[in-house]
């Protein structure tokens, strides 16, 4: 049965370290609000989280939260270090909806006379296998791949594991001086629709998360575009809006075709049995998504400027 990548509540943007890259990524942090110690233990998905990090690495009980937030409802993230301010540090970032980990950013877990980036590639996917497994469970089904990134300011190595038949990463790391990047993407199965990949790349490499978004035939029906049309158009730094306004399509006409389509994925995943029932209405479901919409369809890609 294929399965879909879904971007907008299940899965969450790639979240690239900024310091990897000097172009911004597509998918910036959205507006964040402060939660307490008090809070992060209280709520819901505060405590499934930590939960979940003690029962995989049980010495980070002793941790301190040093830092914690929600992102207009969609996202919570809670960072915790070694008590005096120095040493081994995690920062997670758990679907608000789904309760899923889906970005995990280990760093200073290894001596700091040798980064990670010094390791042989055996040992850097020894280290990476471990903390998908304590996290997620086995990965030995995957398929594995490793490569430099073009990043001249620091060694970056990214990591892809994949599903057998999938086009996208199920999981994506980044490894670089003396952190572990570990994103949840999920996947995607290979089919014989017209779908395009790389509607936007960052540093030459598909931007997954917005493909996830703009593969949507009923946004194609709504631009009169094929897929390989609008992808051309964004190329020339037109952003989504633009294309749709050029077409007499409003803004919001493509935020509410391209967030119902995700929210129908939301449901149908969760009538498979794929992910756990959130009994959340259609509406609450489209308030989360839209924001993410929005920043998908008002982006442009910046195109060389010409002397």
């Amino acid at each position: 049965m294929k399965k879909r990548f879904i971007a907008g509540i299940v899965a969450t943007a790639i979240l690239i370290p900024t310091a990897a890259f000097a172009a911004p990524t597509l998918i910036e942090m959205l507006t964040r609000t402060p939660m307490t110690i008090e809070q992060v233990k209280t709520d819901e998905i505060g405590k499934a989280t930590l939960e979940k990090l003690y029962r995989a690495f049980p010495e980070t009980k002793k941790f301190e939260i040093i830092d914690a937030s929600t992102v207009q409802g969609v996202q919570t993230s809670i960072i915790l270090q070694e008590k005096g301010g120095t040493g081994k540090k995690i920062a997670l970032h758990t679907n608000s909806m789904t309760g899923e980990i889906e970005h995990v950013i280990q760093e200073n877990w290894e001596p700091k006379e040798k980064p990670l980036t010094a390791l042989t590639e055996q040992e850097i996917k020894s280290k990476v296998d471990q903390l998908i497994h304590a996290l997620y469970g086995s990965n030995e089904t995957y398929e594995f791949a490793m490569e430099p990134m073009e990043n001249p300011d620091q060694k970056t190595l990214m990591l892809n594991y994949t599903q057998k038949g999938s086009t996208t990463p199920f999981y994506q790391v980044l490894v670089q001086g003396h952190s572990i990047s570990l994103s949840l993407i999920g996947g995607e199965t290979s089919s014989s629709d017209d779908k395009v990949e790389g509607f936007f790349t960052t540093n030459g490499k598909p931007d997954y998360f917005a493909d996830a978004f703009l593969n949507d035939d009923k946004l194609f029906s709504l631009l009169n575009m094929s897929p390989i049309e609008l992808k051309q158009e964004l190329a020339k730094g037109k952003s989504v809006v633009e294309i749709a306004a050029s077409k007499n399509v409003s803004k919001q006409q493509v935020v509410d075709v391209i967030a119902q389509s995700q929210v129908d994925l939301q449901i149908q995943s969760e009538a498979n049995g794929e992910l756990p029932a959130n009994n959340l209405s259609n509406d609450h479901m489209l308030q989360a998504i839209e924001p993410k919409v929005l920043q998908v369809i008002e982006y442009r890609t910046v195109t060389p400027s010409k002397k």
